[in-house]
């Protein structure tokens, strides 16, 4: 039962870092139509620059801050040169942002080196909760509260909120939208600070969680991103969160019972969605 349970909590504190960096793909290609590449660079950003500042200020929580408000400059500087120009041609935008993709990555090699960077805990994370006699890390539980908070946040902003309305309403009817007077470039840029600021603190809290980073972290985590992104649905967060949990379970769980299936278990899962549920698990009823 011990083992059972810290595989549970090991499976969607994965998922939640895997849902951090698919809400703000899935915002994108629902609002903007926009396959966004260049996303995994935002994580890759994040992880580096969060784990650097967490290692000069000793602040965790100004790290964590700071990550996000980096990730959204970042996001407006790719979506002002890279994104706007390609609006509408997604072979464009797959060339483009992957190209930036591979830009970003070269950029993290050059400021910080090819080497793999030692990632570390805040004292307040460390060490674990004895529970019943069964053992919680303290960190795992911190991410599975910050991607819990995030999702709860993303569904207020989107039903609660002016932006919200109009965010959900671009989904539907972009060109409705903008005969009603709506600036929606702006809509997309705020959109699209948003998906990079939280795939920037997705990649923040992954450094603590494995306990170091590497340049290509980006690539690896975007290819997880869309498994994710079409499995729940595209455009739909409450899919993407579904999809996070299952993809982070499954590979929690085949990693301990079956490690040959560890490598290939998603795109098992993302097979079996398609062939059963092509729109994905919430992509009719989707949107946002």
């Amino acid at each position: 039962m011990n083992t059972l349970l810290n595989l549970l909590i090991n499976g969607l504190s994965t998922g939640m870092l895997i849902f951090l960096l698919a809400s703000g793909l899935t915002l994108i290609f629902g609002l903007m139509s926009v396959l966004n590449f260049a996303h995994g660079g935002f994580f890759a950003w994040g992880a580096f620059l969060g784990v650097w500042l967490f290692t000069v200020t000793d602040n965790f929580l100004l790290s964590f801050v700071a990550t996000v408000i980096g990730g959204m400059v970042l996001g407006w500087i790719v979506e002002k040169l890279l994104i706007r120009p390609v609006y509408g041609n997604h072979i464009r935008q797959l060339l483009v942002t992957l190209g930036g993709m591979l830009v970003l990555i070269e950029l993290l090699r050059v400021f910080w080196g090819s080497n793999p960077i030692r990632a570390g805990l805040p004292k307040w994370l460390e060490g674990s909760i004895d529970v019943g006699g069964v053992i919680f890390i303290k960190y795992r539980l911190f991410v599975i509260l910050v991607g819990l908070v995030i999702y709860v946040m993303i569904l207020l902003l989107l039903n609660k909120t002016k932006i919200g309305i109009m965010i959900r309403a671009g989904v539907d009817n972009k060109e409705m939208v903008q005969a009603l007077g709506i600036n929606i470039k702006g809509v997309f840029s705020f959109v699209f600070l948003l998906g990079a600021g939280m795939a920037a603190l997705g990649g923040f809290l992954l450094g603590p969680y494995s306990g170091v980073i590497f340049a290509d972290m980006g690539m690896q985590y975007a290819v997880l991103a869309f498994i994710v992104v079409i499995i729940g649905g595209l455009g739909s967060i409450q899919g993407a969160a579904v999809a996070s949990i299952i993809v982070g379970l499954a590979g929690a769980y085949t990693a301990y019972y079956y490690p040959d299936l560890s490598l290939a278990v998603n795109m098992l899962l993302l097979i079996v969605i398609l062939l059963l549920r092509p729109s994905g698990l919430l992509g009719e009823k989707g949107g946002v």
